[in-house]
């Protein structure tokens, strides 16, 4: 049987392109720490260089059969990871550039700017939030918020204490609002506004 040590990279890519998962595993102990010192001197972040190599790799796998003839596998890495980088950094500014904009516009936001938000989609969301509470705790928070009820009548209704129907409402604001944290300040901001 023939080592893939010994095998060229010419060699490998026509296996690769066959399919053949050992092929792919030679090329990857070959380059892998070259990818990725030179993904990670672009980056400065580990994480994101560790994200862009598995995401490099992937790629060769899956788009093996379209590797051209005659291509030198180091050049097509380096150009691949490259690609890759460039998306991450323009990705990542657009990232920070539209969480500086959320965070500005939450900064100055007044009752007026509130009205331009398309409340159906913040409603949604929310809704979509308050759909993913446990059970009871969805029940106490709809009785409280939807049906306007105090802590005392919903405790009524469901045999409960009111400090018990008070902690039950807290809880569900902590995980709504954690939540919608990661979906955007204007939920956020109308969630704070159910208080």
């Amino acid at each position: 049987m023939t080592s893939y040590a010994s095998l060229t990279d010419a060699q490998l890519i026509e296996l690769l392109k066959e399919g053949d998962h050992i092929a792919f595993t030679e090329i990857y102990n070959r380059y892998w720490m070259l990818m990725y010192s030179h993904i990670y001197k672009m980056l400065r972040n580990e994480e994101e260089a560790k994200d862009i190599l598995q995401e490099l790799f992937s790629d060769l796998w899956i788009k093996s059969a379209q590797i051209p003839a005659q291509t030198i596998l180091g050049g097509y890495l380096y150009i691949g990871a490259r690609r890759d980088v460039l998306n991450a950094i323009r990705n990542r500014k657009f990232r920070n550039d539209y969480l500086q904009s959320i965070a500005s516009f939450a900064n100055n936001i007044s009752y007026e700017s509130l009205q331009y938000l398309d409340e159906r989609d913040l409603q949604r969301m929310i809704e979509k939030e308050i759909e993913a509470l446990p059970p009871r705790m969805r029940q106490v928070f709809e009785m409280s918020r939807k049906s306007n009820l105090s802590h005392k009548e919903i405790a009524a209704q469901l045999g409960t204490s009111p400090e018990t129907v008070k902690k039950q409402i807290n809880k569900s604001l902590k995980i709504l609002r954690a939540n919608l944290k990661e979906s955007g300040g204007a939920a956020i901001i109308v969630l704070a506004a159910m208080r």
